[in-house]
């Protein structure tokens, strides 16, 4: 008995999370403004990774790689 009330308790949980309604159309400018994006600033982005480049004898930043020595 307590089994099955565990798993609703579970079920009830993990469902109270799902947003079931869509985005209104009003809400939408609100979503897609700059601010709102990945990189709200890309120039900014593209100078901090030429930063790092240049500086910090690496690219990207972003995922893996090696470090400036060559041994990756």
């Amino acid at each position: 008995m307590w089994k099955v009330l565990v798993l609703m308790g579970a079920a009830l949980t993990a469902l109270s999370g799902c947003a079931f309604e869509k985005v209104q159309p009003w809400d939408r400018d609100l979503l897609a403004q700059d601010k709102m994006q990945l990189v709200p600033f890309p120039l900014d982005n593209f100078y901090d990774e030429h930063i790092n480049f240049s500086k910090e004898a690496a690219s990207g930043g972003q995922g893996v790689g090696g470090g400036g020595c060559g041994c990756n």
